[in-house]
């Protein structure tokens, strides 16, 4: 599912590390078993997050955006809100909720057109 990181007040490491760890907490150890990141800074402290969360990190190959293709994909879908480059400081966080929400519930090839709403739930409903 999509969250916005709109609620992150700085994209140093630290506190991307402190954000991850705060809402990796909120999901079911079942669906949080990695995560894949870029080669950025933002997650000099992914060895924190792993032991904070037991969730491993991996990292792609240097120019290889295809290896987090759902991440891509999940990018050119935010595009259709916000061009790249928008401050999205600009947006209220209701705004860009509603924009995660709205794509929360849009069918997805991938998931057999489910939305990824309906998948989360019902994955969640087989883990309880």
């Amino acid at each position: 599912m999509i969250a916005c990181q709109a609620e992150i007040a700085s994209n140093d490491s630290e506190t991307v590390t402190n954000a991850l760890i705060k809402h990796a907490s909120k999901l079911p150890q079942e669906l949080y078993k990695s995560l894949t990141w870029d080669r950025g800074t933002k997650m000099a402290g992914h060895k924190r997050f792993t032991v904070a969360t037991d969730i491993q990190v991996y990292f792609c190959d240097l120019q290889h955006p295809w290896q987090r293709g759902s991440n891509e994909n999940t990018n050119g879908l935010l595009r259709q809100y916000f061009p790249k480059g928008t401050d999205l400081s600009m947006y209220s966080q209701a705004k860009l909720n509603a924009v995660a929400r709205r794509l929360n519930e849009r069918p997805r090839k991938t998931l057999d057109y489910e939305t990824p709403a309906e998948r989360f739930h019902r994955t969640i409903a087989s883990t309880g």
